[in-house]
Parts: C-alpha cells; structure tokens; sequence
C-alpha cells in the first residue's frame, strides 16, 4: 500500500509539489529520549535544497 506522506518545509529537497514528501525512507527522531507530543519531534530526513 502506498503511504502518503505530507511535508510544508519548502526549503527540504524532498518537498515535492502538492507538499508531498518525496524521500524513498522517512526518519522522524525525538529532541529527548521520550516525546510526548509532535512539537518534541523533527524529521531527522530533512535536507536543505
């Protein structure tokens, strides 16, 4: 099944129109050990354009 992935970082290489994602893999890490909520999270797949 395909897995749509949304992204509004216009400034990643992976932006793709639509603001899709276009990374074959996704890693989102936490900023600690433990996240309790999505502001405590980054997209470890980010690279700058």
């Amino acid at each position: 099944m395909e897995q749509i992935i949304m992204c509004e970082v216009d400034s990643c290489k992976f932006n793709r129109e639509g603001s899709r994602c276009g990374a074959e893999k996704i890693f989102v890490g936490a900023h600690k050990g433990h996240a309790d909520s999505s502001d405590e999270t980054d997209c470890k797949t980010f690279e700058h354009v």
